[in-house]
């Protein structure tokens, strides 16, 4: 993904169990910790929107001062989990993650 969009920084796949499938992330960082967090993450987000009648769960998007983590499922086993430029155009990123996720979920399915 980071090939295609420059306002992507890294990416990983991750188990919906909280493992790590696949990772390009900075060497300084943990793909465990990230996994085992994205799936926590993701499941106590889509708990919030079934309790308050949001539908089913798109996507989950924290914004930091330097930067944005956006969680996406890939299918039903895995998670996308993608870092972006504070400035990201979202609209591109979002579209390269839809895009992303269904060649993931037709790969893990």
């Amino acid at each position: 993904m980071e090939a295609v969009n420059s306002d992507i920084q890294g990416s990983a796949i991750v188990s919906v169990q909280g493992l790590p499938i696949c990772s390009v992330l900075a060497r300084d960082v943990n793909d465990g910790i990230v996994s085992a967090m994205s799936a926590a993450i993701l499941s106590v987000s889509e708990r919030a929107v079934e309790e308050l009648a949001r539908g089913d769960l798109k996507r989950i998007l924290i914004e930091g001062v330097e930067g944005i983590i956006i969680l996406s499922k890939a299918g039903e086993n895995a998670i996308l989990c993608t870092l972006a430029k504070s400035d990201a155009s979202l609209g591109m990123v979002f579209l390269n993650i839809q895009s992303v996720s269904k060649k993931i979920a037709e790969l893990l399915d």
